[in-house]
């Protein structure tokens, strides 16, 4: 939805967020960003073409998706009613920008993509239940991710 179609209410309430702001010194050390492996973990509740559709289920919390998947294979099935799936529809990179990583790895500003990504509906994301987001740290770390790029949507 954007943000001069809904409600002068509505619209002054999302303008009081506050955005975070951080400061230019990382959070932690590791290689220069040509030795990275870079990993993409979407809220934007994505899934394989042929993967089941995520579900109210409490235990349906995350999608593995693979590191060769192509913008035709890729579903979205994100539950909230007013999440406004256009941008995904006309460029999948708005919510999983593999497309641009790919290009990065191409030119060596990146050193290689993991062969695994990661998808979760944010409607389905619960603070206090922190096994799923273990479960993808302990994925990415096997796969020898250093490096997480978070698509909060």
């Amino acid at each position: 939805m954007r943000l001069e179609n809904v409600s002068k209410e509505e619209r002054e309430l999302l303008l009081s967020f506050k955005c975070p702001s951080f400061d230019t010194s990382p959070w932690v050390a590791g290689p220069p960003l040509n030795q990275r492996r870079v990993a993409i973990v979407t809220t934007a509740g994505l899934h394989g073409r042929h993967d089941r559709p995520f579900q109210m289920d409490p235990d349906d919390f995350y999608r593995v998706i693979p590191g060769n998947v192509q913008a035709n294979d890729l579903i979205m099935s994100h539950m909230a009613a007013s999440f406004d799936r256009s941008g995904f529809q006309r460029d999948w990179n708005v919510v999983f920008p593999i497309d641009r990583l790919r290009e990065l790895v191409a030119d060596g500003i990146i050193g290689s993509l993991a062969d695994f990504h990661y998808s979760y509906n944010s409607v389905r994301a619960q603070p206090d239940a922190p096994e799923p987001i273990r479960e993808i740290a302990g994925l990415l770390k096997k796969d020898g991710v250093n490096a997480a790029l978070l698509f909060p949507v």
